[in-house]
């Protein structure tokens, strides 16, 4: 009998389609399973490579996304892989699929969010594809970037008693989602041409779903203070997702520490409106694209002089699992979940 797809979810599917495939070529250092592949440059360098697709109705809903915004996002969210790889991203393609309900002013305003993130990240668009899709609009962006061959960071690194670091703030991107999704069935309720959605004082977890940033401010901080990472991913799929890809790839267990988690005052606030836990939504929501990354002890004191890094945590044996220490002293295990797009739109 055909296996559900819905059995398995995305990584799930992702392993069993590919944990038997051995790469070929030399030339293929990574291949699959890591935020970008790496491959042979030269004596010094590696070039990195990384490709992500949004769906209409799926990773995005034009109800409630300007193009412009759409953008900027498809280029963001490939730039955030090359980065987590310690690399810098250089060049990118991109390809859509677009269907007949879309005009060419609306395809411009969706390009000049990509030339904006472009210029801003001072990346090169370098060519792409474009088709007719029979079910809206398909965006699919591969960035290519490089980086020092003995300064990549893998998700396979971290070590024993490392410290578990992240930037910025988590749970804002799914709590601005969660409040775009609220508006939305309020208007679909009644679609009057007065509808005014209530956003007042939201606007940075707004922000934070439909404008996202990429951290490569954090990634020149670090090299410029001489800290080395020993893991990282981006944080796309939730917290608790990316501390079990890293805790997995690496052979090792972690704690971290609930109240420890930089959880933004928008954040709490929406979550307290919407009876959603905060950090739950910091844990297993998603596209919030910050760092997460180890270092060793070592670092602590560098660490914790960086304004916008946090130290949440540390890493521990295998046997151990991966905890989540509350607030109050209580100990649980942090679940493998994550957010997926289709279950949040």
């Amino acid at each position: 009998m055909p296996t559900p797809l819905s059995e398995l979810g995305e990584f799930s599917l992702i392993n069993r389609l590919t944990s038997e495939y051995k790469a070929q070529n030399e030339s293929t250092i990574k291949g699959i399973g890591d935020d970008a592949a790496v491959l042979k440059n030269n004596a010094d360098q590696v070039r990195l490579v990384t490709t992500d697709m949004l769906l209409e109705g799926v990773h995005f809903d034009l109800v409630y996304t300007p193009l412009k915004h759409l953008g900027y996002k498809a280029i963001v969210v490939n730039l955030s892989d090359i980065f987590a790889m310690n690399g810098r991203p250089e060049a990118v393609t991109v390809s859509l699929g677009i269907s007949s309900k879309f005009s060419v002013e609306q395809i411009e305003e969706l390009y000049s969010g990509i030339y904006a993130a472009l210029e801003h990240y001072g990346v090169d668009l370098v060519g792409g594809d474009t088709c007719a899709s029979q079910n809206g609009l398909v965006i699919s962006v591969t960035c290519l970037g490089s980086a020092a061959k003995d300064e990549v960071v893998y998700r396979h690194g971290a070590q024993e008693n490392d410290l578990i670091c992240c930037s910025g703030n988590l749970g804002a991107a799914y709590m601005g989602l969660m409040l775009l999704e609220r508006e939305k069935r309020i208007f679909l309720a009644d679609p009057t041409p007065y509808f005014s959605p209530k956003f007042e004082e939201r606007e940075y977890i707004i922000e934070r779903q439909l404008r996202p940033e990429a951290r490569g401010d954090i990634i020149e901080i670090m090299r410029n203070t001489g800290i080395h990472p020993t893991s990282m991913m981006d944080i796309s799929d939730g917290l608790s997702s990316e501390l079990h890809h890293i805790c997995d790839n690496s052979q090792v267990g972690a704690v971290v520490y609930a109240e420890r988690i930089p959880i933004d005052s928008e954040t709490f606030a929406m979550a307290e409106e919407l009876s959603i836990d905060p950090f739950t939504a910091a844990l297993d929501g998603g596209e919030d694209y910050e760092l997460l990354f180890t270092v060793p002890l070592k670092y602590y004191s560098a660490v914790e002089g960086i304004k916008g890094i946090s130290i949440i945590g540390h890493i521990t044996d295998k046997e151990n699992g991966v905890k989540l220490i509350l607030p109050n002293g209580s100990e649980q295990d942090i679940s493998s979940g994550g957010w997926e797009a289709q279950k949040a739109l």
